[in-house]
């Protein structure tokens, strides 16, 4: 059960792997160590909600909804003990624009300019009113470089459709591990992979199945019924209502020519590995 090929959905495939770079190159993790902070996702969690400010385990776990309160609990706050949250996300930000500048493709610098031209221009036309993590990183100061630049209004525009999705999540009555389950029940995901990357254990896992079973939205065999197929796209659906801002700013014309300047450097991403599909994230190549 795909989800419809919306505008805005095609927006957010085509710009997904620009800001995951961050999670699959080894700059930004090597980085996180140079400034003291240890392990791997100690970096996640800290360099993604540096914006935030020194949040603890519950509140970056509210953040982080998909994401088990242990794993969370395990980064934070020790990361902050260890670098204050400017100093990470200083880190962050040259770590990523060296790693943009290795993994990018050949782009001429007119189309570049162009395209964070319009990224930028989105992100500004966005609403934040209950998105915090898209607010947070709205207000990071605008790198010098376009490298910088580039990175930065597609993390804007991801996390404000990622607290959108938490949002769409949250009104259809699922917490974030349970939306977890239906996501590999569309069987476009392993459990393996979402449950090692987001921290859950057999035992949660396995109460969260019994209760979307007893639900009626998965079967017995964990694979999604028709209420639970219905309930997964009205999710879907909603998640790209709450991300039609950039649609709305841009307008179609606008956010078509985003479409087709970002997507081949995504696609050049996807291809030369540095991004692999499938992924926790549940982005394809565009």
């Amino acid at each position: 059960m795909d989800p419809s090929p919306t505008l805005a959905r095609r927006f957010w495939e085509a710009i997904e792997p620009i800001h995951a770079v961050a999670y699959f190159t080894v700059e930004p993790a090597e980085a996180a160590t140079a400034i003291g902070l240890t392990g791997w996702w100690m970096g996640y969690f800290a360099g993604r909600v540096a914006p935030v400010g020194p949040v603890d385990e519950a509140a970056a776990a509210a953040l982080f909804f998909a994401f088990a309160p242990a794993k969370v609990a395990r980064a934070l706050p020790e990361a902050w003990e260890r670098a204050g949250p400017e100093k990470v996300l200083d880190s962050r930000l040259a770590a990523v624009r060296a790693a943009l500048d290795r993994v990018l493709p050949p782009v001429g610098p007119d189309t570049l300019l162009r395209l964070v031209g319009l990224l930028e221009r989105a992100a500004e036309g966005c609403a934040y009113e209950g998105r915090a993590l898209a607010a947070a990183w709205s207000r990071v100061s605008r790198p010098a470089d376009v490298a910088g630049r580039l990175w930065l209004a597609t993390t804007i525009l991801r996390e404000h459709r990622g607290d959108g999705h938490v949002i769409a999540v949250v009104h259809g009555g699922l917490s974030g591990l349970e939306a977890s389950l239906t996501h590999v029940a569309t069987g476009n995901v392993s459990r393996e992979l979402i449950q090692r990357s987001r921290g859950w254990t057999d035992a949660e896992w396995e109460e969260a199945r019994r209760r979307l079973v007893a639900r009626g939205l998965l079967d017995r065999d964990s694979r999604l019924t028709r209420t639970g197929g219905v309930l997964r796209r009205e999710i879907e659906n909603a998640t790209d209502r709450l991300a039609a801002d950039p649609v709305a700013t841009l307008g179609e014309t606008g956010v078509e020519e985003a479409i087709r300047l970002a997507a081949p450097i995504s696609r050049h991403l996807v291809d030369t590995n540095v991004i692999p599909v499938p992924n926790p994230i549940g982005a394809p190549r565009p």
